[in-house]
């Protein structure tokens, strides 16, 4: 697909400040919470090893990893996710988009994460009764084609945590550019994602928040249906060191150059026959080596996934076992209402 040729003000506002978070970047240390705005929402994405900012397609759910993804192509789709994550905590949502006037489009999302019951004790253990922590996120996101192959777009996003007696208010903004050459079917993204702050704190400390900043590469292959991407994240620090148990039995740090670089990217691959069924398997190798003291499975670090489309329907679904006790499973349900008014 081409983006509709046009020149905005949008080109130097975003790049502005992509430069702007670039030159600050290393600022970051340190955790952050809040970290459930870094979870997969597109089960194509979470195909493709958890993360992706650059494949192009006429999926809504792609909005929640780039905003400069979403176009005027998505104009009046609906999309209803839902993810059975680890140790019982489920997450669902529902996203809604449509053209504004020319070359924009807005949309508009709500996502939940539920994470079961859990019991409430005191300061000596007895057992006070039970509660439910959850986070709800409400989101709202307007992309606009700068050129005819430069798309950019800004996602803000505003998240409610409440645990227990504790809970927050806070937040976030998602600027994103994406370059896609039709003829040659190839995709660059850069996303600075999760910039913001809190609103109501959890109490009087202030907590690091999750910000990134990530590039994205998409290209499928000549003559051939296979598309290969590669996603860079954690770019605000090189160091993800890790620990490892060594033959002897002893933890031991791994940090060497080649750990850095690979815990920094996401690879991905499609099978795509035709534009309305695709295959898709993914590699996070930070995921694996993070799970290499917890049971981890052979196929830790591998996710796999489908999906398809029939008339104005679109479902995909996407899995993986990232240790013995951690199956994951996502679908996606996406209708694209124009069509049934058109009819």
């Amino acid at each position: 697909m081409k983006y509709p040729t046009h020149l905005s003000r949008w080109r130097s506002a975003l790049l502005g400040a992509g430069l702007l978070v670039a030159v600050c970047a290393q600022a970051q240390e340190g955790k952050s919470s809040f970290d459930v705005l870094n979870l997969p929402v597109s089960s194509h994405i979470n195909a493709l090893g958890g993360n992706n900012i650059s494949i192009v397609e006429e999926d809504i759910t792609v909005m929640y990893h780039n905003p400069a993804l979403v176009g005027q192509e998505m104009s009046m789709q609906m999309a209803a996710n839902y993810m059975r994550y680890v140790a019982g905590i489920n997450l669902g949502g529902v996203s809604y988009a449509q053209a504004a006037r020319a070359h924009g489009t807005w949309a508009v999302g709500l996502q939940y994460a539920g994470y079961g019951t859990m019991k409430q004790t005191d300061a000596t253990g007895v057992l006070t009764g039970t509660f439910n922590p959850k986070d709800i996120m409400f989101s709202g996101l307007y992309a606009h084609d700068i050129t005819s192959s430069l798309r950019g777009g800004i996602h803000a996003k505003m998240l409610y945590s409440s645990y227990e007696s504790y809970t927050a208010l806070a937040m976030f903004v998602d600027l994103g550019l994406n370059y896609y050459n039709v003829d040659k079917e190839l995709s660059l993204s850069l996303v600075v994602k999760n910039l913001g702050g809190q609103l109501k704190k959890y109490d009087t400390e202030n907590i690091a928040m999750p910000w990134d900043i990530q590039l994205g590469f998409s290209k499928t292959l000549n003559n051939v249906p296979f598309r290969l991407s590669i996603t860079a994240q954690h770019l605000t620090r090189w160091h993800l060191p890790f620990e490892k148990v060594s033959d002897t039995g002893e933890l031991e740090v791994k940090d060497s150059f080649a750990s850095n670089l690979f815990r920094h990217l996401v690879f991905g691959v499609d099978y795509i026959p035709s534009r309305n069924f695709y295959l898709a398997i993914g590699y996070d190798y930070k995921r694996k080596s993070d799970m290499a003291s917890a049971g981890r499975r052979i196929l830790s670090g591998f996710t796999a996934g489908a999906g398809i489309r029939v008339k104005m329907f679109g479902i995909g679904v996407s899995m993986a076992q990232h240790h013995a006790n951690g199956f994951t499973f996502m679908t996606n349900i996406t209708a694209d209402i124009s069509q049934f008014l058109h009819r």
